[in-house]
């Protein structure tokens, strides 16, 4: 009897196999292939994520450590000068300011070096006509000038550097980071330490470019990156190894299950409508599909036997 394109057999079970949407073959893709690379991935993915933002915290925080390190040096060291000033100054009264870029000894004491390009300087709060003069500094043609004149060379730059060179009225120490316009136009941050010397009108900075001391913890930066892109690069190539591994262990094991267990069905199958000859061959396994291959073997040999007895019966 037909029935929508499938026979029947005298129990009213479909003769041939019917069509599976997802069959074992798909069952195995999923659950031993897609669901653990999924997993894999995601595992993957945080890992990788959690190593860029530790590698940029610690970049930021070394950077961070150094910057306040290297502002402190610069402190202590205006600190230091301003102190070797106010000595030579209390112990050489005569000396007028005027002078002090002229003085060999005082210059060497008030000019020093910070670094490759840094320096102290001195310079002079207003007076009664409001005027912040220079009078100790590493380029002698600025020595005497009205620092205001600045503005002219530093442009929008120079309220920056004018809030910290100012900041000293009252006798207090004044900090901070300004743009400095070079020879070349390009405008860079600067840090800078005004320090006044005690008993005097002058004030003692000290000014450097920062990125000088900050080079070791740009360098930790790009290390800690290329680590991090290197590290990234291992995971995905674990990832794609793995990926392969897996996918060609599933494809192989599961074409091999679903060829002995399809072979393992067309002998049921012919069995069935009475093929009694049909022999089970190439299962060899010794596992569950073998122990189904024998009993299929076992069933059919009882079957055969029993239609024997029949027909000597009848």
């Amino acid at each position: 009897m037909k029935v929508t394109g499938k026979t029947e057999n005298s129990a009213g079970l479909p003769s041939t196999p019917q069509k599976r949407l997802f069959g074992l073959r798909g069952k195995m893709f999923v659950l031993f292939f897609f669901i653990p690379i999924c997993l894999i991935l995601i595992a993957s993915l945080m890992y990788m994520r959690q190593l860029s933002t530790l590698s940029s915290h610690l970049a930021e925080r070394s950077s961070a450590t150094v910057t306040k390190v290297t502002e402190e040096v610069i402190a202590q060291r205006a600190k230091e000068v301003a102190s070797q000033c106010k000595v030579y100054l209390i112990t050489h009264p005569e000396l007028k300011k005027a002078f002090f870029d002229f003085d060999l000894r005082f210059k060497r004491i008030a000019v020093q070096k910070i670094g490759v390009t840094g320096y102290t300087a001195v310079y002079e709060t207003a007076e009664s006509d409001g005027v912040w003069r220079l009078w100790a500094h590493i380029n002698p043609n600025v020595v005497g000038i009205d620092t205001s004149s600045l503005k002219e060379s530093l442009g929008d730059t120079f309220p920056g550097f004018w809030k910290i060179y100012t900041g000293v009225k009252g006798g207090r120490e004044s900090r901070g980071y300004y743009k400095w316009r070079d020879a070349d136009g390009i405008a860079r941050d600067k840090f800078m330490v005004c320090v006044p010397i005690e008993g005097t009108p002058y004030v003692l900075a000290a000014t450097a470019y920062l990125e000088e001391f900050t080079e070791t913890a740009k360098s930790l930066q790009e290390g800690a990156a290329q680590f991090a892109l290197r590290t990234r690069n291992i995971v995905i190539g674990i990832l794609g190894g793995t990926l392969i591994l897996i996918g060609f262990t599933v494809a192989f094991y599961g074409y091999r299950l679903t060829k002995r267990i399809k072979s393992l069905t067309g002998v049921a199958d012919r069995i069935s409508v009475g093929e009694l000859e049909v022999s089970v061959t190439g299962i060899r396994a010794r596992d569950e599909i073998g122990d189904l291959a024998v009993a299929i073997k076992r069933m059919q040999e009882s079957i055969r036997l029993a239609i024997k007895r029949m027909k000597e019966r009848g």
